[in-house]
């Protein structure tokens, strides 16, 4: 075990004071990438600016991660988190950040590859079973999504029988947008999420239901046996919908439904509510533009048989994980949903009246890239920053 070290409390002005970062006021006035697109229906994008004006304590629970991840709380208070550089770890509830945990199976951690999700069962304490997801690497150079399952030995040190259960299809010569984001449905599914892998010519697919680039698909958790719902004949049996780019956030709302959230081009990052069978529009209908200036394809927002998003950000904040608030320690905040802000260098929290989007907040703004947020059993909201000094950090109402 790496030796504890004691965690570190800052409140959330000293570390804003710190960062030098600017007023949460400011987000909305950053002028749009795509000015001459306009939204589907009112507040789609620009909600209101909800006043950011909760007291917040950070106290880093652990520092010097390699880039987290993914993070899963077990019943003893501890946590399990990944950094990409292919490690999964055990961070004791006093802070003590085990040695990488061996059984994993081959990854591939160039780039935005690596050590991706984890998740674990709810019936844990018995079965002490584990999912992974992660860059794979295949035939020829080439690599693709891939989720495996095993089970932790009792000593925290080893995933044991480990078995890759899913491969996402076709494996692709790149090393960028993967997803991928592991969500127990609550009705024996497991939801993966992948991404489109980046470059041009494997954005069509995204379109091709006889693929899983750009899909979420729906398997069973212990066999990877397709469980999806698409609705399109000579689809994969898998998949639940398409037309995504990469989806790096998704949780079950208070509704039941999936959401998800996924990185758009430059301006276009979407939250949605994903259902079976249906088709969100990339690269056919898309906010935004490429990162080069122009239009994506005919620069269409707005396509015949593609789905809106619920809400959109331009410019972006690279979203990375999502939650809804279910806790205690924040009342207010409840069913309100939390997002990673990588961009946003925030906890970006919207305020929901059904499936729309009535206000935005970034709290912490400054305090890294936000790659993971989870509730934990406390109430707490638990923070991932995605770093070469990568932090976990435990948020709280000031005291």
């Amino acid at each position: 075990m790496i030796p504890f070290r004691p965690a570190i409390r800052l409140t959330a002005a000293a570390a804003a004071l710190i960062a030098g970062t600017a007023s949460a006021q400011d987000f909305n006035a950053a002028p749009p990438n795509a000015p001459d697109q306009q939204p589907a229906f009112e507040s789609q994008t620009r909600a209101p600016v909800l006043a950011d004006d909760v007291a917040l304590d950070q106290t880093v629970i652990a520092d010097g991660l390699d880039h987290p991840w993914g993070l899963a709380e077990l019943p003893d208070g501890s946590w399990l988190l990944t950094e990409r550089a292919g490690n999964l770890r055990l961070v004791g509830a006093d802070g003590a950040l085990s040695d990488p945990i061996g059984g994993l199976p081959d990854i591939d951690t160039r780039d935005q590859g690596g050590l991706l999700d984890v998740a674990v069962a709810d019936d844990f304490a018995r079965t002490r079973r584990v999912w992974i997801s992660f860059a794979q690497p295949r035939e020829g150079g080439k690599t693709a999504t891939a989720v495996a399952t095993g089970t932790l030995s009792a000593d925290g040190a080893t995933l044991e029988d480990t078995k890759v259960i899913w491969q996402q299809q076709p494996a692709w010569d790149s090393t960028k947008h993967y997803g991928s984001v592991l969500v127990f449905d609550g009705d024996g599914g497991l939801f993966v999420t992948t991404g489109e892998r980046s470059v041009i010519d494997a954005r069509p697919l995204s379109q091709n239901a006889t693929t899983t680039l750009g899909k979420i698909v729906r398997i069973d958790p212990r066999t990877g046996a397709p469980m999806g719902d698409p609705g399109v004949e000579g689809a994969l049996p898998e998949i639940w919908s398409w037309g995504h780019r990469n989806v790096q956030g998704a949780a079950i709302g208070p509704d039941g439904a999936l959401w998800t959230i996924e990185h758009g081009p430059k301006g276009g990052d979407e939250l949605n509510r994903p259902q079976a069978g249906r088709n969100y529009g990339w690269p056919v209908a898309t906010y935004g533009i490429e990162y080069a200036g122009g239009p994506i394809g005919e620069g269409n927002t707005q396509v015949e048989g593609t789905e809106q998003p619920l809400y959109y950000w331009d410019p972006v904040i690279a979203p990375g994980q999502m939650t809804f608030y279910d806790g205690d320690l924040f009342p207010d905040w409840r069913g309100d949903l939390l997002i990673g802000g990588l961009q946003a260098g925030a906890l970006v929290r919207l305020e929901l009246d059904g499936d729309r989007v009535t206000g935005e907040a970034r709290h912490l703004q400054g305090i890294g890239r936000v790659r993971e947020v989870e509730v934990a059993r406390d109430g707490a909201i638990m923070l991932l920053t995605d770093e070469d000094d990568g932090k976990l950090i435990r948020v709280a109402p000031a005291q």
